[in-house]
């Protein structure tokens, strides 16, 4: 089997048509065909069935399918640092990051990038939680990850540094003035909560915390992005519970930030499945750079998403 045998079946099943693919792979339909055939023929079996009005894939082709993703995709990483080698001023990389990083904290990091590196082409990748930023890197999706430090790292793995978690609320709020809280004292309070909120010990972290205070929380709103979450907040529907950097991204300085008694803080990593190079070891040092040192930073028992410090 060859690798353009495996680009070709993974463009079928992302297109869900041999047609679409075809035009896509810039080949005729029966030269894609004839390759997908010979890929069947080399595996033993049938990879995709052909309907109608599309493709599908077969049990065979769903357990081929991750396999043939990651070896398309390790190429196009290999082509990628070949290109940047010389410098790190050539090529591209592919950057996955949780959503609430790639909101509140890499436009500025991106920004200084461009400056030192205007000949290399970033492309980012955002994911909701990081169970799908893991599995990201798994399935060779980007060159780097940008997130909380995995549970199960799979190669390099290099922290950079923490975020803080803060409690938003509108200016009205009778505790805005004060520049701490304990959790236990916002027990009356309803709460905006985000579809991106981690796990912990297999609850939601806002539950686990709360639960540690001696009481439920009572949700308001559900939100999908944590930006939204955070406008919420700021306009009076609840208290939100966000990373400090995106709140003044999502509402400038309309809200007021609380800090929990005892703080949160989430440790953060780049991470790859392999040592970064080139293009990829300057980002990291920029990213290193941009967050401060996790050194003073309180234990991590049981790996926590988020650490109480």
């Amino acid at each position: 089997m060859s690798l353009r045998q495996m680009e070709y079946f993974v463009t079928v099943v992302q297109e869900a048509s041999f047609t679409r693919a075809a035009d896509t792979l810039h080949v005729t339909q029966s030269a894609l065909s004839h390759q997908i055939k010979a890929l069947e023929k080399e595996v033993g079996g049938a990879l995709l069935e052909r309907l109608p009005r599309g493709a599908r894939l077969t049990p065979m082709g769903r357990a081929y399918l991750p396999h043939a993703e990651l070896a398309v995709r390790s190429a196009a990483r290999a082509r990628r640092a070949a290109r940047a080698a010389a410098g790190a001023e050539g090529g591209e990389l592919h950057v996955a990051a949780l959503h609430s990083i790639a909101v509140g904290a890499l436009p500025d990091v991106f920004a200084r990038w461009r400056a030192a590196h205007p000949g290399v082409l970033l492309r980012l990748h955002e994911y909701a939680t990081a169970e799908a930023l893991e599995d990201a890197v798994r399935r060779g999706t980007a060159d780097l990850a940008v997130g909380p430090e995995p549970a199960e790292p799979i190669g390099a793995v290099v922290p950079i540094g923490a975020e803080e978690i803060v409690l938003v609320v509108p200016f009205d709020e009778r505790l805005a003035g004060r520049s701490a809280v304990t959790l236990s004292g916002l027990a009356d309070r309803a709460w905006v909560r985000c579809a991106m909120e981690p796990v912990v010990h297999g609850v939601r972290f806002l539950d686990w915390a709360c639960g540690r205070a001696g009481f439920a929380p009572r949700t308001a709103v559900w939100t999908e992005q944590s930006s939204t979450a955070v406008r919420m907040a700021a306009a009076g529907v609840g208290v939100c519970a966000a990373p400090a950097h995106i709140v003044r991204g999502a509402v400038g300085e309309e809200c007021v930030l609380l800090t929990p008694e005892p703080s949160w803080r989430r440790p953060l990593a780049v991470y790859a499945r392999t040592a970064p190079t080139a293009a990829a070891a300057a980002l990291v040092e920029l990213l290193r750079a941009r967050w401060p040192a996790v050194s003073g930073l309180p234990g991590r028992p049981d790996r926590l998403p988020l650490t109480p410090g």
